[in-house]
């Protein structure tokens, strides 16, 4: 079996940076953070309502840890209280297209990911559970 010689990043190794940059936006909140800022600058509150299911603790983090990695900047006005506005900066904006597309996927195959997790619910399993208790025995 060949092994490819790599020249570059290599995504695959644990200290690889390309890997850490990936590690910006595959968690649960970031791509809905910029699928909302899509549209333009938001307030903390609307984005909370707009994300459904988000705490403000996540969001807070969500926000901090995006203008941190440089994809959201964040405006605060000096008036009493302090509003605070996010929108995405232009490296943010890099990424609305792949997080569409990554939407658009989702979308398009909500049916057939529902379907086969049907199809794995109704499967028996008892049998390869038996299997494994099984082998746990014999150790």
């Amino acid at each position: 079996m060949e092994t490819k010689q790599h020249s570059g990043p290599d995504i695959f190794q644990e200290n690889c940076l390309s890997r850490q940059v990936l590690q910006l936006i595959a968690d649960q909140w970031t791509p809905l953070v910029i699928y909302a800022l899509e549209d333009g600058t938001m307030r903390f509150g609307q984005l909370l309502k707009r994300i459904g299911g988000i705490s403000r603790k996540m969001l807070t983090q969500t926000l901090r840890a995006m203008e941190r990695n440089g994809l959201v900047q964040r405006v605060v006005y000096p008036v009493v209280p302090p509003a605070v506005e996010y929108s995405l900066t232009p490296l943010g904006q890099t990424l609305v297209e792949p997080i569409k597309t990554l939407g658009d996927w989702a979308y398009g195959h909500l049916q057939e990911v529902a379907h086969a997790q049907t199809a794995y619910d109704q499967r028996d399993h008892t049998p390869l559970q038996d299997e494994v208790a099984s082998l746990v025995q014999q150790r």
